[in-house]
């Protein structure tokens, strides 16, 4: 059960350099709970979920994320502004300086494990300097039971420091925060944040670089559900697009909503134990789920508390970025164990806030390639400093901040497990119609459950140009009906009503995809490049 206290054993961080630190070791999510409300570090919201501030970093900080250059690393790695190289020498010396700054506190420490699937098991030891951290380690991560924590024998190590700054002249960061993985001694170094995004993400950027290389498997930054004929669905999609969401279905399984492997065997395993979700807007109409997995046990990150301990979840005075993890149990419809396997249909969500692109469309197998690599969606006005109106946003393999090979790699394997498992892959934009950001509206998240149910259970049918229009200036092919959605909602041009506004703008979408794609070119087939947009506007 979540809060049966674990058999514990004695164990000593001094291998790791932490030296006279006492170690609070597998410490249950009551204790951490208590722990982190004690040391005035977090309050208890009125669902009687953990409410903490991350402080500084209410989210990622990609520039600050580096990969040590090595023996392992110096050929593989997609060397650039995503993966940015980190000395080995300078690793060492920075990494000295935060276990002596850990040695002599109380530390919290848990042993728990990625990936579902025991063919491709990676046990991982989370060492944090607040309890709140490692509460989120027990949520996001896989629990050994009792007798595997006895022998268990950590492959991977995640020092989490986030009271440690850096000095950049000294330590060779960018700044007082830093993330950085270290291959060849397989450890996970984070100091200067307490955003814990920065720990679930640093083990999948490893396992990004594991899987693909010495596994033949494909990692992918989607969510994924199975129905009850055992068919399994994959949603790729960057940041609020709807990954969460739309896989948390009642109607389904959940298999997990944010991290998987597609393997050989052409299964699909979750490499987490839990959810991480935006809570922005969140309410139980919309989301029941999710809304009652809040509960004792979940942690509320950066929300705003009333003096009662409601949350307003519309208040994004601290950040747009919201969030809650909780374990994957806390949603009743789950996977045990969480795998599916005879993937049926993958839909790469996009939240377009130009307005332009079909609800839900077909791809063939060069398009699917070409947007896999992309990975599209947009910024809105208010999300960033500076933006003011819609801005393109690209990502390639819907994750490009986690990817730490050429985004060419993850295609290449993706393309033949479609093709392979005879995959159907759809794009749904899950932003705006009838106009972009500021003039329309956000497509209604009714119809676009209703589309993906319509998908999953068959009534879309085959591809053919009765049923199906072919978008002149995207070339995909969208349904001209579906059950549950009204016909003018399909076509996004119709819902504008100004059809020199809408190719004006689609076109000028279509120039952004071409733009981006130019650096991905040379890696790509002739078969791929003509998977995107072919018009220009002039």
């Amino acid at each position: 059960m979540a809060n049966k206290k674990q058999v514990t054993k004695t164990i000593s961080l001094e291998n790791y350099g932490i030296k006279n630190a006492r170690v609070r070791y597998q410490l249950s999510p009551d204790e951490l709970h208590k722990i982190t409300i004690e040391k005035g570090q977090g309050v208890e919201a009125s669902s009687g979920a953990l409410a903490v501030n991350t402080g500084e970093f209410t989210g990622r900080s990609p520039q600050d994320r580096f990969i040590v250059k090595d023996d392992i690393t110096k050929d593989k790695i997609w060397w650039g502004n995503i993966n940015i190289p980190f000395d080995p020498n300078t690793f060492d010396a920075l990494y000295d300086k935060v276990v002596k700054y850990l040695s002599n506190k109380e530390v919290f420490v848990r042993d728990c494990y990625a990936c579902a699937d025991e063919n491709y098991k990676l046990n991982i030891r989370v060492i944090n300097e607040y309890p709140w951290s490692n509460l989120f380690a027990y949520n996001m991560f896989l629990r050994p039971v009792e007798e595997d924590i006895k022998r268990f024998d950590p492959e991977w190590v995640v020092v989490n420091a986030p009271g440690f700054m850096a000095n950049a002249d000294e330590d060779g960061t960018r700044q007082h925060n830093f993330a950085i993985l270290n291959f060849t001694k397989k450890i996970a170094l984070i100091g200067g944040t307490g955003y814990t995004g920065e720990i679930k993400k640093g083990i999948f950027s490893a396992l990004n670089f594991i899987l693909p290389v010495e596994k033949n498997t494909l990692p992918m930054h989607c969510s994924a559900n199975v129905g009850k004929k055992g068919d399994t669905a994959i949603f790729f999609g960057l940041s609020g697009t709807g990954k969460t969401t739309l896989s948390t279905d009642p109607n389904r399984s959940l298999i997990g909503d944010d991290e998987h492997g597609w393997t050989s065997e052409n299964t699909v395993f979750n490499f987490e134990g839990g959810c991480y979700a935006k809570v922005i807007n969140l309410s139980r109409e919309n989301e029941p789920e999710i809304y009652d997995a809040i509960k004792k046990g979940a942690i509320l990150e950066n929300v705003v508390l009333d003096k009662n301990g409601n949350v307003d979840f519309a208040d994004t005075s601290i950040t747009q970025n919201t969030r809650v993890s909780y374990p994957i149990h806390h949603i009743e419809n789950i996977r045990i164990p969480s795998i599916g396997k005879n993937p049926k249909n993958i839909f790469f969500l996009t939240a377009d806030a130009f307005g332009v692109i079909p609800p839900i469309s077909k791809l063939t197998p060069s398009q699917a390639a070409y947007h896999f690599i992309s990975g599209y969606t947009a910024k809105v006005a208010g999300t960033e400093a500076g933006v003011v109106e819609p801005v393109p946003s690209f990502s390639a393999c819907f994750g490009a901040p986690f990817m730490p090979l050429h985004p060419s790699k993850y295609a290449e394997m993706l393309s033949k497990k479609m093709i392979e498992a005879k995959v159907n892959v759809w794009l749904v934009n899950t932003g705006w119609t009838g106009g972009p950001y500021g003039v329309g509206t956000r497509m209604k998240l009714k119809y676009t459950r209703a589309m993906i149910n319509a998908v999953l259970n068959g009534d879309l049918g085959l591809y053919n140009y009765d049923d199906y229009h072919i978008h002149s200036v995207f070339g995909v092919a969208q349904p001209r009906s579906c059950p549950g959605v009204p016909t003018s909602v399909l076509s996004p041009r119709a819902t504008w009503n100004d059809d020199e506004a809408y190719y004006t703008t689609a076109f000028k979408l279509t120039n952004a995809f071409r733009h981006n794609f130019k650096k991905f070119e040379a890696h790509c087939s002739e078969e791929i490049r003509r998977g995107g947009p072919q018009r220009y506007a002039f």
